[in-house]
C-alpha cells in the first residue's frame, strides 16, 4: 500500500506510480492498470485519473530481481559525492531546491552510469519527492534547479514551456569574437544516425513551418563577448530556450564552439585549452530565473568554480 502524499497532489496516476516504482517497465504498470490489479482507494482506476493527498494505492507484489519491495533499485553513491552535493545547495524552501552542480556529474544514472545527481540527492532526502526541473549536461557546472512538491514542479515546468525561464551561463569559445553581441535563432534538430548514436545540429536556412524535418525546434541564444584573449573569447550566454546541447550547437555554427568540447568544438583550439590547464568543457550555468508557484521572480547565481578561474588567469597572464 502506498498513501499519496500532499507534495503529489493532483498528479496522474501513471506518473504517481512510475514515480514510486522505479526499475519495473512502464508496460508493466500501464498493464496492471488496465487489468485493474491497481486499485485506488480500493477500486480500480484509470491510468490519467488524478491522485488526492491521502487516497490509499494497492500495488500486487512485483518480485523482479533487484527491485526493493517499494520498487526502487538499490543506489550506492560514495558519501564523498553525497558530501559534495550537500554542500553544493545554494537555496533550499518548500518547494525548489537550487544546487551549484559540480562538473563531472550527471543529473541522471543510466548508459552505464550507476547513479546521477537526482538519484544522490533523493538519498540524502529520502522523505522528500525530489525532480529534476530541468538539466544540465555532465560537464556543465552551475545552477540547477530540482522540485520538492508537485506545484513546484508544474509550476517550474509550465515557465519553461512559456518561455518565462531565464538561464545565463559562461562559455570560453574558441577564436577571437569580433564586434558587439549576437544573437543565434537557428533551429536545432535532434536525430539518430543508422547506429543510433544521437546527431544534433542546427539548421542553417530551415522555416519551421510546414518543414519536414519534424524534430528542428527552434532555439534562441545570445553571445555577449566579456572579454578577449589570444585564441579565445569569454562570452556570456543568455538563452531563451533549452534544447540539447543548445549553447554548444550554436556556439558552432556561429564559428566559436565551446573550449574544450570534444564532440561539437575545435581540435586544435581544444589543445590550445588543455595547455592552459583546461581539463573539461567550459560552460557554467552562471544564474537562473524563474517565477515561482504564487508569481514571484526567483533569481540565483553560482559563481564560476576555481578550475575555470585558473583557465582565465592563464589565459590573462599570456596577454600582451
Amino acid at each position: 500500500m502506498l498513501t499519496v502524499q500532499a507534495a503529489s497532489e493532483g498528479q496522474r496516476l501513471d506518473n504517481f506510480l512510475l514515480r514510486h516504482l522505479k526499475g519495473v517497465p512502464r508496460s508493466l504498470v500501464y498493464r496492471l492498470v488496465r487489468k485493474g490489479a491497481i486499485r485506488v482507494n480500493g477500486r480500480r482506476a484509470k491510468a490519467e485519473m488524478r491522485v488526492t493527498g491521502g487516497d490509499e494505492v494497492r500495488i500486487p507484489v512485483l518480485d523482479r530481481p533487484g527491485v526493493t519491495p517499494e520498487g526502487a533499485r538499490t543506489v550506492h553513491v560514495p558519501e564523498g559525492m553525497l558530501r559534495a552535493l550537500r554542500q553544493s545547495v545554494i537555496h533550499e524552501d518548500a518547494d525548489y531546491l537550487v544546487l551549484d552542480k559540480p562538473a563531472g556529474v550527471a543529473v541522471h544514472g543510466g548508459s552505464g552510469l550507476a547513479y546521477g545527481l537526482i538519484e544522490a540527492m533523493r538519498l540524502l532526502y529520502p522523505a522528500t519527492a525530489l525532480e529534476l526541473g530541468h538539466r544540465l549536461d555532465r560537464e556543465t557546472s552551475g545552477c540547477l534547479v530540482l522540485t520538492k512538491s508537485r506545484r513546484g514542479l508544474t509550476a517550474f515546468h509550465d515557465a519553461l514551456r512559456r518561455g518565462d525561464v531565464s538561464k545565463r551561463y559562461l562559455a570560453l569559445v574558441a577564436g577571437r569574437w569580433e564586434g558587439p553581441a549576437r544573437r543565434c535563432d537557428l533551429p536545432i534538430s535532434q536525430e539518430r544516425d543508422e547506429t543510433g548514436r544521437r546527431q544534433i545540429r542546427a539548421l542553417e536556412g530551415l522555416a519551421i513551418e510546414g518543414s519536414e524535418a519534424e524534430s528542428a525546434r527552434r532555439a534562441t541564444s545570445l553571445f555577449a563577448p566579456i572579454e578577449r584573449f589570444p585564441g579565445f573569447t569569454l562570452m556570456e550566454v543568455d538563452i531563451g530556450t533549452g534544447r540539447t546541447h543548445q549553447i554548444r550547437v550554436h556556439g558552432r555554427a556561429l564559428g566559436h564552439p565551446v573550449a574544450g568540447d570534444h564532440e561539437y568544438g575545435d581540435p586544435g583550439a581544444n589543445r590550445l585549452a588543455r595547455g592552459l590547464g583546461l581539463k573539461r568543457m567550459f560552460l557554467h550555468a552562471q544564474a537562473i530565473r524563474f517565477p515561482d508557484w504564487q508569481g514571484d521572480s526567483l533569481l540565483f547565481s553560482a559563481p564560476l568554480p576555481a578550475d575555470l578561474e585558473q583557465v582565465l588567469q592563464a589565459l590573462s597572464d599570456q596577454t600582451p
